[in-house]
């Protein structure tokens, strides 16, 4: 995981907005990239002049949106059956898919917005939003819209962590650490997220029996 963390800090200090752009893209994709080491990082380099913090939030903005078109066509051409038989390789259950796809299917819009703003979750959405066929106009907007908010929320975080923390620009993993630190009340409020999404998820399942 080191290793990768290092590639992904370069990959982001080395090709710039690209560089965020193509791992918001696989991010959003079925590929275990998370977010919160890709912006963060590179809002430290906006702080230190290197890159724009408004350039950093719309190439995360495009590329969330570009891997998650991508999941969505690619479910909806695949169909329910090849998507449940190649997802549980990539730990995606038949169950796991079918409470995403009744939260979709009650939620629409919203459903996707929301699933934007939470880790894990904003991985997997596209994936029930291609299956039922949701417009893919408004799957669109929520997607851009939620990623935008995203991008922006964790490009905050990371001005904060360099006006804090100056100097870490060169040490990767130093930075992780300074992140890590100074990120517990954030990660707090995405953990009430989260447990109020399972609640959702939880309810809808059960109104669904």
């Amino acid at each position: 995981m080191h290793a990768l963390v290092a590639l992904w800090f370069g990959w982001v200090r080395d090709w710039g907005y690209g560089g965020v752009m193509l791992l918001m893209a696989l991010e959003s994709t079925i590929l275990p990239v998370p977010s919160e080491v890709v912006i963060p990082p590179a809002a430290y380099w906006a702080q230190q002049g290197k890159l724009n913090i408004y350039g950093v939030v719309l190439a995360g903005t495009v590329g969330s949106y570009l891997g998650s078109a991508l999941m969505y066509w690619l479910a909806r051409w695949m169909g329910r059956v090849l998507v449940v038989s190649w997802g549980k390789r990539f730990g995606i259950s038949e169950a796991k898919l079918e409470r995403a796809e009744h939260f979709v299917h009650r939620y629409e819009a919203g459903g996707v917005f929301f699933a934007r703003l939470l880790p894990v979750v904003r991985h997997l959405i596209s994936i029930p939003a291609g299956i039922i066929q949701m417009n893919f106009a408004v799957f669109s907007l929520m997607t851009i819209t939620g990623s935008a908010l995203w991008c922006g929320v964790l490009a905050w975080f990371g001005l904060r962590v360099a006006q804090r923390n100056p100097g870490l620009i060169d040490d990767p993993f130093a930075m992780i650490s300074a992140i890590k630190h100074e990120s517990l009340g954030f990660v707090g409020a995405v953990v009430v997220m989260a447990a109020l999404y399972a609640l959702t998820m939880r309810l809808t399942s059960a109104r669904a029996k």
